[in-house]
């Protein structure tokens, strides 16, 4: 492949003059609440694709720009609104699909920001608001991409382009695979960019070549047909809350490492990263230690993980003497890649079952599991990726690994057997998000902005 050089600076310099267009289009989406749980206003969503839509039909360059839906298998249900842009590739160039959600998580206790979630602030070079980076920031670097290669190439833009920005992936992708299958011949490409992860740090580009799978359930444990006075029966007769703790605390041994037969751990280098810049960027506070053995990012890219984030319980100011008979908890575990996911959950059902104490009844229910991915290295959008970083950010990209989960990659894998995927991303280690406060590292928003818009480039330069 031979490159033009020239152009190659003319699509930087058109991308980086579009950085103040590409931040006033994201502050404008940021001021929509599209959150995807039916207790929020739905309305916000369909606002959202529509902006989302009209940003992609201004940049001029597609056949043809839709919001969709799709249906919800096993439902008769529809899901959320996403968008679905397309136009065909000339003279023999690849197909690139860009991917990105529209959709953000729910914003928590307002009284926890510092500025209103949904007003976009700009303070210390970071870009605050609840989807800033997760994932609206996404949906800009494609759009700004496509503009400054829309700008300098013209009629030489070849390259085909498909463009599926989600509006559920924040809850769960429900009608994901149904919409791939659904707009397959729109959406198959020779490449698929997943703007969805992130970076080394806010200056070092990170190629995300693996991530952890997911399983997820919801586990109810039962010990009384009826609440009893904790005064009169305690100290013979076993609650679910005794029960409960008493369960959850046989998933970890001492150390907070996993504690669970049949869990899978992948044995993979990693780069050097220090217990100081695990506190700076998780916030651990002084004096509490981590958990788990060996190096740091091998227990957060290649090992399981298992936290309770959700439990049904009598709230402080409600409490009574009471034993109670029954409580629910969600657990949350993460997959080392390489496990199939389904195959870690029956791993943790039988534990828990084996383990149950005083003979408590289990009940397992909104069992959901999504399978890791690893990345195969050795394809040629890879190199043009790393190439793109190299120019964008002005220093060589790291490969890492993601200890949080893209489930949906799995089906895109399935439906699109051949395309080389690339899992790229806008966040820095200080993003925040899913927090309060989740913010947007600018400089690090202009490095991928321009570093995408260079593998457009790249990839229009291409014959398949």
């Amino acid at each position: 492949m031979t490159l033009d050089l020239s152009r190659q600076d003319a699509v930087q310099n058109a991308a980086d003059s579009g950085i103040p267009a590409a931040l006033a289009d994201l502050g404008s989406l940021v001021r929509i609440p599209s959150i995807a749980w039916p207790a929020f206003d739905q309305s916000a969503l369909v606002k959202s694709a529509d902006a989302v839509a009209a940003l992609l039909e201004g940049t001029g360059v597609f056949d043809s720009v839709e919001v969709a839906r799709a249906a919800i298998p096993g439902t008769d249900e529809m899901g959320q609104p996403a968008v679905l842009a397309s136009r065909a590739a000339r003279n023999g160039r690849p197909t690139v699909l860009l991917y990105a959600h529209h959709d953000v998580q729910p914003p928590g206790d307002e009284e926890l920001w510092d500025s209103p979630p949904f007003q976009p602030t700009v303070r210390d070079g970071r870009l605050y608001g609840r989807g800033a980076a997760d994932d609206k920031a996404g949906i800009m670097a494609h759009v700004g991409a496509i503009r400054a290669v829309a700008e300098v190439l013209g009629d030489d833009l070849d390259l085909g382009l498909a463009v599926f920005i989600e509006g559920e992936e924040e809850y769960g992708s429900r009608s994901f695979a149904q919409f791939l299958s659904d707009n397959a011949d729109a959406l198959r490409s020779d490449v698929i960019v997943v703007a969805d992860s992130g970076n080394w740090d806010e200056r070092t580009p990170g190629l995300t070549v693996s991530l952890r799978g997911n399983a997820r359930f919801t586990l109810t444990v039962r010990t009384l047909e009826h609440a009893s006075h904790s005064g009169m029966m305690g100290g013979a007769v076993p609650d679910a809350m005794l029960a409960t703790v008493k369960l959850l605390a046989t998933l970890w041994d001492d150390d907070g490492a996993v504690a669970v037969d049949g869990l899978a751990v992948r044995n993979a280098a990693t780069p050097h990263y220090d217990e100081a810049k695990l506190r700076a960027e998780s916030g651990l506070l002084e004096g509490v230690t981590p958990i788990g053995r060996d190096a740091i990012l091998s227990r957060i890219w290649n090992k399981p993980s298992i936290t309770i984030t959700g439990w049904d319980a009598t709230p402080v100011s409600a409490a009574s003497n009471t034993l109670a008979p029954e409580t629910s908890v969600v657990i949350s575990a993460r997959v080392a890649p390489g496990q199939d996911a389904e195959e870690a959950f029956a791993a943790i059902e039988t534990h828990l079952r084996a383990h149950a104490p005083f003979g408590a009844r289990l009940e397992f229910s909104d069992v959901d599991c999504g399978d890791s991915f690893l990345v195969d290295t050795s394809g040629w959008a890879v190199g043009d990726a790393r190439a793109a970083f190299a120019e964008g950010y002005g220093v060589e990209s790291v490969d890492v690994g993601v200890g949080g989960s893209i489930p949906f990659i799995a089906d895109l894998v399935r439906e699109f057997p051949d395309a080389q995927i690339l899992v790229t991303g806008v966040e820095d280690p200080h993003a925040r998000a899913h927090s309060p406060n989740e913010s947007l590292h600018l400089e690090t928003f202009r490095n991928a902005l321009v570093s995408e818009a260079l593998l457009l480039t790249r990839l229009n330069d291409r014959t398949v």
